[in-house]
């Protein structure tokens, strides 16, 4: 009987994710970032806190906790934590705490945030130029519905 090594079971596994399949962790991973509150923080960390139409244009820095809770309204302390400590977990954001007084903690995009940020850029950027199209939509479905 073969033995495999770590790297070959990864690569093995890799290539049976599937997200259509309710057991696979790819799904699990895919309704973490989904979330509206991943979206926009990884856009902020990655440049886009800006408004205007260049708002996704920006370059990646580095973000205060008070920074992000500013650009992010409504967003709640709870929520922003929790948010930013999963995507800390899953390898997207790194945290930097300064010893200052107070303390000084900065969340910035990691290279494997930086490959996904793209995407979630741009997926704001959609949403915000697309919104008057979907809410004539919703008007003439409501309209038909009631």
């Amino acid at each position: 009987m073969a033995t495999t090594t770590a790297e070959q079971e990864r690569a093995r596994a890799k290539m049976a994710y599937d997200a259509f399949l309710a057991v696979c962790p790819s799904r699990q991973l895919l309704d973490r970032i989904s979330g509206k509150w991943v979206t926009l923080v990884l856009a902020a960390l990655g440049g886009g806190g800006a408004s205007g139409p260049d708002a996704c244009g920006g370059e990646p820095r580095a973000m205060r906790y008070s920074e992000l809770q500013r650009l992010l309204a409504g967003v709640s302390q709870k929520m922003l934590t929790q948010t930013l400590r999963s995507l800390e977990r899953d390898g997207l954001v790194s945290r930097t705490v300064v010893p200052t007084v107070p303390v000084t903690v900065s969340y910035e995009l990691t290279d494997l945030g930086l490959s996904l940020c793209a995407m979630m850029r741009g997926l704001k950027a959609w949403a915000e130029v697309h919104m008057d199209d979907v809410l004539a939509h919703r008007e003439t479905y409501d309209a038909h519905s009631a």
